[in-house]
């Protein structure tokens, strides 16, 4: 909020203004995430990251992918970059996925240093957090959470790839696709994903299990800590585990019945691998981005479910982007409300403030808006059919990293369309929006109006 001096000449009063606006914690926490994609533009521009040269716009377009953990790639990852590159392509996702604050915390604290006002509000705005005093202890907890769960990913996946590829190769996928599933990020070292893997229990639940407990977000798993009971759970937590069960289940049922007879994805495959490729394509949508089956094979029918699932995405601290699946949840439960005539809106014996209802609504609208614009644009600048088109812009927004295979077919107008889209779905629809105007105190109050609405 910006107060009035009258010691300031009004004409005077907007450079204060800016000053505040670029000293606040959503800008600074863009300009951290924009310093880090040009830093790791430049990385992989480096002749030994890569096979055969690429353009700067294919390295900032990879970067982009990597730092917010989208997965959306214009080069082939496993052929085209280096070992280096590919390592540098892991620690952006690490970056990104963890979120530089919680580097930044730890380090800082590891080094005998404090936290400052201005750090703690960065972070609180990373971590989408309210309270100060838990700030270092949610930093803690995340980097450690997130180092356990990454070595107990890399060594079940490098000890089972060990026969097939050798130890040498298979530690490093082991490592590379484990950061890339936690952080939800969706890079593989081949084209083809994890097709080949299709049917293969092992590989298929522990890269899902992966990047669920990443999209399912920190301080739920923190929450389970502490509290083991249910009832003693945190609303929040209560309402991310059972909508995550909720949304799964729903998505894995519909995605096997639609997909049961279809010659180009699941009708070849056992009864066994029918079921572990619909609960492939069913969660890995919530912003992880892999796939066992080819996504431009699937019915149109599937492909409409995993665009809401794309646009709902994983929990807040979470590795995950969309939406997020309480904000669902919020707007279905305010809906219900309002149809039932409630004077206000409940959910497990509390009531949701008003506040958090319009924030869910706000979201929701400026999402919608920007996928609409951003599909508008490519529909000009792209000659692909409009469901490839829809399916790229809102896998770009809820950084998931699933293709119809336009990524690799887009002009370079597409791919600034697209990498502009992947920066805002990382960072939030909200706190770009908190660039558009400053914060005010509304002084005088008018009267109510009803309007015509439906």
């Amino acid at each position: 909020m910006v107060l009035w001096d009258p010691s300031i000449n009004p004409l005077e009063r907007q450079p204060i203004v800016r000053k505040k606006l670029l000293g606040a914690p959503p800008f600074i926490l863009c300009a951290s995430f924009a310093l880090l994609i040009l830093l790791g533009t430049c990385l992989l521009k480096l002749p030994f990251a890569t096979h055969q040269p690429i353009s700067w716009v294919q390295s900032l377009f990879t970067a982009t992918s990597a730092v917010t953990v989208t997965g959306l790639m214009v080069v082939d990852t496993g052929t085209v970059f280096t070992w280096f590159g590919q390592i540098i392509i892991a620690l952006l996702i690490q970056f990104g996925g963890l979120g530089l604050m919680t580097f930044a915390i730890v380090t800082l604290l590891a080094l005998g240093g404090k936290i400052g006002y201005m750090q703690r509000t960065v972070a609180q705005e990373a971590f989408n957090q309210t309270d100060s005093r838990t700030l270092v202890e949610t930093a803690k907890s995340v980097m450690a959470f997130a180092l356990i769960v990454e070595l107990i990913g890399i060594a079940i996946l490098s000890i089972y790839w060990s026969d097939e590829l050798g130890w040498k190769t298979s530690l490093f996928h082991g490592f590379f696709y484990t950061i890339s599933a936690f952080n939800n990020a969706g890079f593989a070292l081949s084209a083809d994903s994890l097709m080949p893997y299709v049917s293969d229990p092992v590989v298929n639940l522990t890269i899902t299990f992966l990047f669920i407990i990443g999209g399912l977000g920190f301080s739920v798993w923190i929450d389970l800590r502490r509290n083991r009971r249910w009832s003693s759970l945190t609303v929040y937590s209560r309402m991310m585990i059972s909508g995550t069960i909720l949304i799964n289940s729903a998505a894995l049922i519909a995605i096997y019945l639609i997909e049961y007879d279809n010659p180009n994805t699941l009708a070849p495959l056992s009864e066994s691998g029918k079921w572990l490729a619909s609960w492939f394509q069913a969660v890995t949508p919530r912003t992880a981005g892999f796939n066992t089956l080819a996504i431009d094979q699937l019915e149109d029918a599937t492909s409409t479910i995993i665009l809401l699932l794309m646009f709902i995405g994983g929990g807040s601290l979470s590795t995950a982007s969309g939406i997020k699946v309480v904000t669902f949840m919020v707007l279905i439960l305010s809906t219900y409300s309002y149809l039932r005539r409630d004077e206000a809106c409940y959910v497990y014996k509390r009531e949701i403030a008003k506040e958090t209802i319009s924030k869910a609504l706000a979201l929701t609208v400026i999402s919608i808006g920007v996928t609409w614009v951003a599909t508008f644009a490519l529909l000009l600048s792209e000659d692909a059919p409009m469901l490839d088109i829809v399916f790229e812009a809102v896998s770009a927004l809820g950084t998931v990293g699933l293709s119809r295979g336009l990524t690799g077919e887009l002009s370079e107008l597409g791919e600034f369309i697209i990498i502009f889209l992947m920066f805002m779905g990382r960072l939030g629809p909200l706190t770009l929006a908190y660039f558009l105007a400053s914060p005010r105190t509304q002084k005088i109050r008018f009267a109510n109006v009803k309007l015509a609405i439906g």
